[in-house]
């Protein structure tokens, strides 16, 4: 079932790109940063075609606690297809609604792993690697700075876009990730569809001088830049062509 809401990390499971043990994972409560995604992941999951999946989804439907989930359903950003699917099951909303949505209702996340010493970045990255995907998602999305880093680099995709879904992610961090030039492009598209962060001039500067930046998105964020950013892009050998050579004709245009 569509919950009716979007981010990043839903829309990998919306498109069965996740693999059944990180299904169950979150089926469970467990791979969830904020109450909407966690209420979305259950909507989603209560219809897996894995049964298992099912299971667990409707065991935690049953263990979330009811008065914070009537509070919760009060919001209006919470989506139509949230609501009917609870009222479905006899819950409605109850104000006043509530404020908190930082947290999931039900934190069933286990214990981090161990990741090593974050003085030691070589040891950390050796650590992180050799852990499994569902281990590197929790550090994702509840570890470190430092870890957070690395694993932006993750090669699984839903390793990576747990980064960007981390309540403790900062905007200094999303200008650090799109400054880089060893991440996915997946993850440079993600940043560059956040309308909130592109908000950040620093953001969408650095998104712009990154050659791997889908250039769909680098030629929309030109007419952003300042004069002397513009500038600089038409003369950069290290971005793409068109979009030196639209930062030139622009440049040109502001200069008359």
């Amino acid at each position: 079932m569509d919950p009716g809401y979007r981010s990043p990390l839903i829309d990998l499971f919306r498109r069965g790109e996740v693999e059944r043990d990180i299904r169950l994972l979150a089926a469970r409560g467990a791979l969830a940063p904020r109450a909407h995604e966690q209420l979305a992941l259950l909507v989603l999951l209560s219809d897996d075609p894995d049964s298992d999946v099912r299971d667990a989804t409707a065991a935690t439907l049953a263990a979330l606690p009811e008065a914070p989930l009537r509070a919760f359903l009060a919001r209006t950003d919470v989506p139509g297809e949230i609501l009917a699917f609870f009222a479905g099951r006899g819950i409605t909303p109850s104000e006043p609604a509530s404020e908190a949505y930082a947290e999931p209702l039900l934190d069933t996340l286990p214990d981090l792993p161990e990741a090593g010493d974050e003085k030691d970045e070589d040891g950390r990255n050796r650590l992180l690697s050799s852990l499994s995907i569902t281990d590197r998602m929790k550090l994702a999305m509840k570890g470190t700075r430092e870890q957070r880093a690395t694993l932006i680099r993750d090669t699984n995709r839903i390793v990576a876009t747990a980064v960007l879904t981390s309540p403790k992610l900062t905007e200094a961090e999303v200008e650090a990730f799109a400054k880089m030039a060893n991440v996915s492009e997946d993850v440079l598209r993600i940043i560059g569809t956040n309308r909130t962060w592109l908000k950040n001039y620093a953001v969408a500067l650095a998104l712009t001088k990154n050659a791997k930046t889908p250039p769909g998105i680098s030629m929309q964020l030109l007419h952003r830049l300042n004069e002397k950013d513009m500038k600089r892009i038409s003369i950069d050998r290290n971005v793409p062509e068109v979009l030196r050579l639209a930062a030139r004709r622009l440049a040109v245009k502001q200069a008359k």
